[in-house]
């Protein structure tokens, strides 16, 4: 890990106009997310710090790897969120929602655009990432 994590005063990684104290901190200290959205954000914030803990920690048991290694060279610049459709429902199992957004980054100068829709689950209180695929091609 070796990214900074934000200081308390920051504009929240995420997009979202808070602090991050207010926003992704707050979740990344342990408060649970109420939304899929909020959940989505806050990995995202956890990937731009480089927060392998959290990211290992909100991902589904059934689809968790064992370990990340976000510390690899060379490093990925993370540059910007879009939130683009946040689906939530109720099933006869418990609460499952998507998250489709692109995220920006770049890599050794070159810019990349990660178009994802991501699944969640919500099991004991808690949201959880179990799955992403990539969205569809943009020109």
């Amino acid at each position: 890990m070796s990214k900074a994590r934000s200081d308390a005063g920051d504009a929240c990684p995420c997009g979202k106009p808070l602090s991050y104290a207010a926003c992704c901190g707050a979740l990344h200290a342990g408060a649970p997310a109420a939304d899929a959205e909020a959940l989505m954000r806050s990995r995202y914030s956890a990937y731009v710090q480089g927060r392998e803990d959290y990211l290992l920690a909100t991902w589904h048991a059934s689809t968790r790897p064992a370990s990340l290694d976000l510390g690899g060279e060379p490093a990925a610049k993370w540059l910007g969120l879009e939130v683009r459709v946040h689906n939530s429902a109720r099933n006869p199992v418990g609460h499952a929602a998507s998250v489709e957004f692109v995220a920006r980054y770049r890599v050794g100068g070159r810019a990349y655009r990660l178009h994802e829709i991501s699944r969640f689950a919500h099991e004991d209180g808690r949201w959880y990432y179990v799955d992403g695929q990539f969205g569809p091609s943009e020109a």
